[in-house]
């Protein structure tokens, strides 16, 4: 039995296993079910939660409107939006249905602003006649869903504040901190992985719960070398330093990478996922290899073909109030890790090697590959035993169970 069932199983008997009070679950995400990495926090919740009850998944409505002058970047956001639009509601498992709704994000022009939450509402009403649920838990991560999801019949209204989202590239920041702040005070629950955001929450009196991703534990397990790898990482030399996930200007130090590649010209980086960066950003770095986007559960099989993973965080604030997912994940898996500092990687100090300049970092990357051997890869995975997203789900769960009664009570 692995950490992660027994982790599950200890869950589970801490739950209270009653009827919940809600006859399902409407999700307003901050990214689309079709296209986006499924590994995000809200993505992972949903799918446990269907488990229990409907979920209904509302595709990201967007936060600022796509800008021409993104070129390629713009035709591919703009492409993917339409062949998401065009799948309307769908029924994606027998209790999960996904709503890509349409809309368009002029939030700064409030007349605008009225008239496409009106459409917006109608259209997720409509979905919601349809799936079936007539009282749901609301659960909002994007701040413009607040025009919506206020003013639906609901048990309770759950605010995942797991980013903050007035520093997000492009969006006009005064109209969406007005969002979250107007969020933090109407939700029942705020949810945090960032203590910044937490303490932050509590200053303006929400009820506020600081907790942390989960990991899928048993998917990010390390295999037997022979496990076949996929044959366009095999292609590459070793040593290979990694990284997977989104590759935007707004996280990713690009031209720390580039420094760092340029002074390890013997190690090959890898960079697995979609990336918005301009056209030929890597091409000067010929032991820089850009492997695109990959579907979620391909993801561990790259990161076994690491010999080191790595996070080239730029420093800004909306790395300061992040928490990234794949740090567990690069854990589990056993791996060296190498990033730059943020607030919330200070816990793991313990297993991670932290640098803070291209030197740094290029050194961090040495001592790495010198000093891993089959004691630290183990402890690495221990250090995130337990903490799964099924463990997450059930203390979220029995967490709003006791809200949805408190409120009923109330009543």
């Amino acid at each position: 039995m692995t950490h992660a069932t027994v982790a599950a199983e200890e869950a589970t008997r801490r739950a209270p296993q009653k009827t919940p009070r809600y006859d399902g679950v409407v999700c307003f995400a901050l990214g689309d079910w079709w296209y986006h990495n499924r590994g995000h926090f809200d993505m992972q919740l949903m799918k446990r939660f269907a488990q229990r009850v409907p979920v209904l998944y509302v595709n990201a409505m967007g936060m600022r409107v796509p800008s021409m002058r993104e070129r390629s970047v713009f035709v591919t956001r703009v492409r993917r939006k339409l062949r998401s639009l065009m799948r309307g509601l769908t029924r994606w498992d027998e209790r999960f249905s996904v709503l890509s709704p349409v809309s368009f994000p002029a939030y700064s022009r409030p007349w605008w602003r009225r008239v496409n939450a009106a459409s917006v509402r109608l259209q997720v009403r409509q979905a919601l006649r349809r799936v079936g649920l007539r009282r749901p838990l609301v659960w909002v991560v994007s701040p413009p869903a607040v025009d919506i999801a206020c003013r639906l019949p609901r048990a309770a209204l759950v605010y995942q504040r797991t980013d903050d989202f007035k520093h997000f590239t492009g969006v006009n920041q005064d109209v969406i901190a007005g969002m979250d702040h107007e969020l933090v005070n109407q939700a029942d629950l705020v949810i945090h992985v960032n203590r910044g955001l937490y303490e932050e929450s509590l200053a303006h009196g929400a009820r506020a719960l600081l907790t942390s991703h989960g990991v899928d534990y048993d998917l990010f397990t390390p295999e037997p070398d022979q496990r076949a790898q996929p044959e366009d990482i095999a292609a590459v030399p070793h040593p290979r330093i990694g990284f997977y996930g989104g590759i935007d200007n707004h996280t990713f130090d690009s031209d720390l990478l580039l420094s760092v590649a340029a002074a390890l010209p013997d190690m090959h980086f890898v960079l697995v996922g979609a990336c918005s960066l301009p056209p030929g950003t890597f091409a000067a770095a010929p032991n820089v290899h850009l492997l695109g986007q990959k579907p979620y559960e391909q993801i561990p099989a790259y990161g076994r073909a690491f010999d080191v993973a790595i996070m080239p965080w730029r420093k800004n604030d909306w790395i300061a109030a992040c928490n990234p997912v794949k740090l567990k994940e690069y854990l589990a898996l056993g791996k060296p890790v190498v990033s730059t500092p943020y607030p919330e990687g200070e816990q793991y100090r313990d297993c991670v090697y932290f640098a803070s300049t291209a030197d740094e970092f290029a050194d961090a990357i040495r001592r790495a590959l010198c000093e891993d051997d089959a004691e630290k890869r183990a402890a690495r995975r221990q250090r995130v035993a337990g903490q799964t997203w099924d463990a997450l789900a059930l203390t979220l769960l029995a967490e709003i169970d006791d809200i949805v009664a408190e409120k009923d009570l109330s009543q």
